[in-house]
């Protein structure tokens, strides 16, 4: 009789965690597919599907990343820098300023201005980006901010480890950021006992996951941000990892990876060094922000403020991600930018899983006569994402927007141009996860010079391209199109 009524109270309570599942499910996604994935998963599956669910889809409620002191901290930090900038007269006002509206909603929902007067260099090898980071790194004096997602020793890596501990040893304050899950194999390796016991380096397991951890958060968040910053005057920013690319992933067929950084130099890197401070400050709780350094560098820049080129003004806006108080930003100046696209628009991604929005305002571009243009790779370093990335091939060909994929090596940048105006670079995917999970920056950058050297390397990858023809597309065979519907289903774990 007792154990009867157990299971009667067992199944009672495992009936109501599905039903309040379900509901949260339909209320959050409002996506009658993704409900319906859900639905099989608890109905086929309830016990794997209550675990899956709350370590999957449920929101990340309970980390510091969301609570009310880190929004407090942000205001904090983002009103200092704006009052310091509005003293020194860098937040330099232009009446004719090229998308006016989409600068204007990045610096209301995140309270950061766009700087102009910054000096800006594309680099299209990540080769060259490891040696120029050397070069810089064994010239810093002060401080190496870090934050990467993957950092995996070996090959030219390695090099780049040592200019860091040589900066440790005469004197430079270096901080280091990585992903605990994509940098896995740099904490079990010597060089983060080196770094961080004998050198001294602060170095942090960003969003570290522990068996506890996994039944109160989310554990599939990551920190996907990609930055360097040396004395906080000069910055990196892009999309390559630290990785060797002559050594990484060689055991699959995507090939060497191509990626892009930026190094800048200019008023804008005050800001970047803040969102780093930020971060660092909710992980650790402890304050690395140089007020004496930033309104150093913001003086130095007032000057040259009054020298400004009309025609080149070399503005940026920073707009990063993975914090309540910046939900969606980098989701709403993308979806911005591309209403405002009145000719020609280029995107390039490794990953292409759109949100519904995001979709449907690329194939309105098209309709309504914008030239757009898609460049993926062949081949891609996840099978997931390589069919659910197909599932929207038909539409977007429908809606006569050109695909093209690059037929040798994997392209991991990530870039978009805007009527050759506005251009943004960063770290940030076309997918689900870099829009609403990952903690993520983007640059919008207005200026002609970079905007025309990338569009070059652009020009570059179409060539060294396949286009896709929408009446060969629609005849791929049944089973193709079988998979990419099923992998579809996942896009919001992918």
């Amino acid at each position: 009789m007792i154990n009867l009524l157990i299971n009667k109270i067992l199944l009672y309570i495992h009936i109501s965690i599905i039903i309040y599942i379900i509901i949260k499910v339909f209320i959050r996604y409002k996506d009658i597919k993704s409900y319906i994935l859900w639905f099989l998963i608890l109905y086929i599956f309830p016990i794997i599907g209550i675990i899956f669910y709350f370590i999957f889809g449920e929101i990340y409620s309970r980390t510091q990343f969301k609570n009310k002191k880190s929004k407090k901290i942000w205001f904090r930090y983002s009103k200092l820098l704006k009052n310091l900038q509005i003293f020194y007269k860098l937040n330099y006002k232009d009446k004719n300023i090229k998308f006016k509206s989409l600068f204007q909603l990045c610096k209301n929902q995140q309270n950061l201005l766009s700087m102009t007067n910054n000096s800006i260099k594309l680099i299209n090898s990540s080769i060259k980006s490891i040696k120029l980071l050397i070069n810089d790194i064994n010239k810093a004096k002060k401080s190496i901010h870090i934050v990467f997602y993957i950092w995996l020793p070996g090959g030219l890596v390695n090099k780049f480890s040592k200019s860091i501990i040589m900066a440790a040893k005469r004197g430079v304050k270096c901080y280091i950021m990585l992903d605990y899950i994509g940098s896995r194999k740099f904490f079990y390796s010597s060089w983060y006992n080196i770094m961080l016991k004998v050198v001294g380096i602060f170095i942090i397991k960003s969003l570290k996951i522990t068996i506890f951890k996994a039944f109160f958060y989310r554990i599939d968040l990551r920190q996907h941000k990609k930055i360097v910053l040396i004395d906080n005057k000069i910055a990196y920013v892009g999309s390559m990892n630290m990785i060797d690319v002559q050594l990484f992933k060689k055991n699959i067929k995507t090939g060497k990876w191509i990626d892009l950084m930026i190094r800048i130099k200019g008023p804008i890197v005050n800001t970047i060094s803040i969102i780093y401070s930020y971060d660092w400050k909710i992980e650790t709780g402890k304050n690395i922000l140089s007020i004496k350094q930033l309104k150093k560098n913001l003086f130095k820049y007032k000057n040259k403020n009054k020298n400004k080129n009309k025609n080149n003004i070399n503005r940026i806006q920073v707009v990063f991600s993975g914090l309540e108080l910046s939900k969606k930003i980098i989701h709403n100046s993308l979806i911005t930018a591309i209403y405002l696209c009145k000719k020609n628009l280029i995107i390039t991604t490794p990953y292409f899983i759109p949100s519904n929005n995001l979709l449907l305002a690329i194939c309105i571009a098209a309709k309504r006569g914008v030239n757009v243009k898609i460049i993926v790779s062949k081949y891609n370093d996840s099978n997931l994402i390589y069919w659910a990335s197909k599932f929207f091939f038909y539409k977007l060909l429908k809606s006569g927007i050109k695909i093209y994929q690059l037929k040798k090596d994997f392209l991991h940048e990530k870039s978009i141009i805007i009527d050759k105006q506005i251009s943004f670079i960063g770290t940030v995917n076309f997918d689900i996860r870099s829009l609403y999970l990952n903690f993520e920056i983007n640059l919008i950058i207005d200026d002609i010079i970079f905007n025309n050297s990338l569009l070059f390397i652009q020009n570059k990858y179409i060539l060294k391209s396949k286009k896709l023809e929408y009446n060969l597309w629609i005849k791929r065979p049944y089973w193709h199109k079988l998979i990419e519907k099923l992998c579809f289903l996942f896009k919001y774990i992918l």
